[in-house]
């Protein structure tokens, strides 16, 4: 299966307005923003459990990388509300499990060669810092490599400068309306802009971001 897996493509998705899919574990449905693979895949999905869903112990053999959305996300490291990030490297086993049900960010296989970060971040009650650009404040949640991974609050009439992405950028708007000279992004846009690209973003109204940076491949994965 292959699903955006040109990643010199620009990808823009309202995630909310995607129908669900059952995956293979009762319970439990996703919204496929891509993916190259089948049930084990390299991909990038916004993932739901029911209350009462539960996972089998298992390994993620190349990592995963989780955004709790809403709810309340469980597994043997505790219970993880809305705002954790986690990230669960190569090599590492758990059964995770949602008692109230939860939405989560989810990508999986996509750890680069040597990062063995594993994080539990309580982003909620986390101190974010003034960035480079005027009007952003920024919360740094991992880099590795030239990765960088942060949550982003712009405030109203906040502008950024045109500027390019090497290793391009992945944004999943959490808050807000965020905004470049190609649209408008409500809450539950997912964008994916390649290596290379460039913008000039803004946001008239204010904005909460989750930002990936200079991690994705200049080519298409088989």
């Amino acid at each position: 299966m292959q699903i955006h897996a040109d990643f010199s493509a620009r990808v823009v998705l309202d995630s909310s307005t995607m129908p669900w899919l059952a995956s293979p574990q009762p319970g439990v449905d996703r919204r496929m923003l891509d993916r190259v693979g089948d049930e084990v895949a390299r991909a990038t999905s916004i993932v739901r459990y029911a209350p009462g869903s539960r996972f089998a112990a298992h390994e993620h053999a190349l990592g995963e990388e989780i955004l709790v959305l809403s709810g309340v996300f469980g597994d043997e490291q505790g219970e993880h509300a809305a705002g954790t990030y986690l990230r669960n490297p190569p090599g590492t086993r758990h059964a995770p499990y949602s008692e109230v049900g939860c939405e989560l960010f989810v990508k999986l296989r996509q750890f680069q060669s040597g990062d063995h970060a594993q994080l539990r971040i309580d982003a909620r009650g986390a101190g974010f810092v003034t960035a480079g650009t005027p009007g952003v404040q920024l919360l740094a949640l991992h880099a590795f490599a030239g990765e960088q991974v942060s949550l982003q609050r712009w405030a109203p009439g906040t502008r950024s400068a045109p500027h390019a992405h090497p290793g391009g950028e992945e944004i999943l708007v959490l808050e807000g309306v965020f905004g470049d000279e190609l649209g408008d992004y409500p809450a539950g846009t997912w964008l994916r802009n390649p290596h290379g690209s460039s913008h000039a973003p803004f946001s008239a109204s204010g904005c909460l971001l989750y930002v990936k940076a200079g991690h994705l491949p200049s080519e298409p994965l088989r």
